[in-house]
């Protein structure tokens, strides 16, 4: 049994054969996780939230009215999911026909877990569900307030046992097994953690407030003092589990004890692995330091030597990292930056273009992540954009609801058009406080809109909308101002509230002109900008991935990045960073010749008014994909090439976007932050 088995039971094949549309009350958007999207679909169901209701009314006419009024089978699963909403908001015609099939169905959390109080349950990521239902199913909890439902959770879902933590060592374990596998935890459970640590009296020196909750202050807690641990080596007189008290002024950023117990066996198995996925910056070492397995964080005289010794240390991490078929999204969102960071190395070193072994692996994470994506990627977009956005689209709705909690008074989301994940890796060296003090970043990632292309991706984030919602300038990026401009006018800023600022083809002075010009403006609350430093590099780019990471590095050195994000600090904006979509080096497979038959005509995708069409070229082309993922207008139909390959001639190679390899799909979403 699982927690979906309650809701699954009202979505059989049997009863999609006999009904065709069904009403949901889902305030706690239980209907949106993975495994029950994944069953829907399987049974014969089609979601369509009630989000928007000129988008709703958009697709049931189109996907569902005319479809039934032709006398054809598909079955529409309505959802309404925010707590304000009441099954009497949806049309009168759609509300009555699901009312005379008794399909007007409520699910919420209090009926799944009655043993707990809702609102903290709520607050879980839905994937801490299925470990929560069988710690309820072995323990058998009677009914719990709000801190014992808090206690029950920590202990069972997240495995942490405040009373036993006792030592430094099983606190610094603790919080390195959290932050290395990017668990985050509700705020309700983090300061109940914190409180009951604070209880015991233990821990009054250390920064739990800052270190718990939050990953970069941890990540720049050890940085801090990682040169102190190195300078004690080979010194007997501290023990491992020795933490010396703090010492006035020493002038440490975060505060706390100042050495840790980094050679524990229980920590410095972390602590390698930081130090091996580029988390951690190696430093100079002192003159006596001795060999030992704490290398990988020491600068060395041959930085090439420690490259690659990294790189083969993260093969081994992708090869056993690698999500299966089935798993979360979360589960590539946390991969992601591990791969990056192994291809960053493997284009640095010059083995990722050469090397047999490097080919391999690659492929298999392509083929691994391409599988995944036909078989999920259709219930990302129904996902909720709040806490954590999935997709492009949701971003600008997740800084609204920012901006309307008054978490933060003023946003600027900047979009740096074709940035892959590899080659953020690259332009975070120079932005990473723990390497340059310069600036706090707040590491995710979302999804791209496939094909990964700028008219289709880049238009989305601008509009907040899916892509058949302007199917009218779908390719095209003209309507991106006034997009921008509608979608916070819902949120309530018009006007000079809200700015947007192009790139294009202006110098970079010209560019930061009207990017100050639109900060400084007192009423500007909401800024969008486009930085096409990178996607007009990759076009044409002769060098493949290699170059595409040498370009990144220059620009980043140049400080003409660190610039812009100076103008939107000094002007009081909260920043974003993120990309529209990536690339990949590709290999030819062939040019076609569509002539007038192709919209577009892409490197990595081809897009058809028709699905004949379309196959009529999948047909010469074995293996290349005829994407049929959610959220694309009926008449637009991408033909994808497989792997890493390409619409070119064959064996040629190039740089490009559009298809679905992890380096184009999954985007950074970074909050910048200046430091204190």
């Amino acid at each position: 049994m699982s927690w979906r088995a309650r809701i699954l039971q009202e979505f059989t094949p049997e009863l999609a054969s006999v009904t065709r549309l069904t009403v949901v009350s889902d305030p706690d958007e239980l209907l949106v996780e993975q495994g029950v999207l994944d069953e829907l679909r399987a049974a014969g169901f089609e979601l369509v939230p009630f989000d928007d209701p000129v988008a709703f009314r958009f697709q049931y006419e189109r996907r569902f009215r005319e479809v039934w009024d032709r006398g054809e089978p598909t079955n529409l699963v309505v959802v309404l999911r925010t707590p304000q909403q009441d099954v009497e908001d949806l049309p009168f015609d759609l509300l009555e026909e699901a009312r005379r099939e008794n399909r007007v169905l409520r699910f919420n959390i209090a009926e799944l877990f009655p043993q707990f109080v809702p609102s903290v349950v709520r607050s879980l990521d839905r994937r801490w569900f299925e470990p929560l239902w069988r710690a309820v199913h072995t323990h058998q909890p009677a009914q719990l307030g709000d801190q014992q439902t808090r206690d029950f959770i920590l202990r069972h879902v997240f495995e942490v046992i405040p009373e036993l933590i006792k030592s430094p060592t099983h606190l610094l374990r603790v919080l390195l097994e959290r932050h290395y596998k990017g668990i985050v935890a509700p705020p309700a459970i983090d300061e109940f953690l914190i409180a009951r640590l604070r209880a015991t009296g233990a821990w009054g020196e250390w920064p739990l407030d800052q270190i718990v909750p939050d990953r970069d202050a941890f990540l720049a807690f050890l940085q801090e003092r990682w040169p102190r641990f190195l300078a004690r080596l080979g010194s007997s007189a501290k023990a491992p589990d020795h933490v010396a008290a703090p010492e006035s002024g020493y002038g440490m950023k975060v505060p706390g004890p100042l050495d840790l117990p980094f050679e524990h066996d229980d920590v410095r198995v972390y602590i390698d692995n930081l130090f091996v996925e580029g988390l951690l910056a190696p430093v100079a070492a002192p003159e006596d330091l001795p060999a030992g397995w704490w290398t990988l964080g020491v600068e060395q005289a041959d930085p090439e030597a420690l490259a690659i010794a990294r790189r083969e240390r993260l093969t081994d991490l992708v090869q056993r990292g690698l999500p299966p078929v089935d798993a979360d999204r979360s589960a590539w969102l946390a991969f992601a930056p591990r791969f990056a960071e192994w291809l960053a190395l493997g284009w640095r070193l010059g083995t990722a273009r050469g090397g047999r072994a490097d080919a391999a692996l690659h492929d298999q994470v392509e083929q691994r992540f391409a599988a995944w994506m036909q078989a999920h990627f259709s219930g990302l977009a129904n996902q909720p954009y709040w806490p954590n956005p999935t997709m492009v689209h949701h971003i600008p709705h997740f800084l609204s609801v920012a901006v309307k909690r008054k978490e933060i008074e003023k946003c600027a989301l900047v979009v740096i058009d074709g940035l892959a994940i590899d080659q953020w890796t690259v332009l975070r060296e120079s932005l990473d406080v723990a390497r340059s003090g310069a600036f706090h970043l707040d590491e995710g990632a979302v999804f791209a809109w496939v094909p990964t292309l700028t008219g289709v991706s880049r238009q989305a984030i601008f509009a907040g909308k899916v892509p058949f919602m302007f199917a009218s300038s779908l390719g095209q990026t003209h309507k991106e101002k006034s997009q921008w401009e509608a979608l916070w006018a819902e949120a309530g800023l018009l006007g000079p509230a809200v700015g947007y600022v192009g790139h294009g083809k202006v110098g970079w002075p010209s560019f930061l002109d009207e990017v100050r010009s639109r900060a400084e403006h007192h009423k500007c609350r909401a800024l969008g900008v486009i930085v096409n430093t990178v996607d007009r590099t990759m076009h044409g780019m002769e060098q493949g991935s290699a170059g595409m990471h040498a370009m990144v590095r220059h620009w980043a050195s140049t400080g003409e990045f660190h610039e812009l994000l100076g103008i939107l600090f000094d002007n009081g904006f909260d920043v974003w960073l993120t990309s529209d979509h990536g690339n990949i080096e590709a290999v030819g497979i062939g040019k076609p010749n569509v002539g007038l038959t192709a919209d577009e005509r892409g490197e990595r995708v081809h897009v058809f008014q028709t699905a004949i069409q379309r196959g009529q070229l999948a047909a010469d082309y074995p293996g290349s994909i005829s994407w049929a993922g959610a959220g694309l207008p009926d008449e637009y139909h991408p033909l994808l090439a497989p792997g890493r390959t390409a619409f070119v001639n064959r064996g040629s190679a190039i740089v490009g976007h559009g298809g679905i390899s992890v380096e184009e799909v999954i985007v950074p979403f970074v909050r910048v932050r200046r430091p204190a």
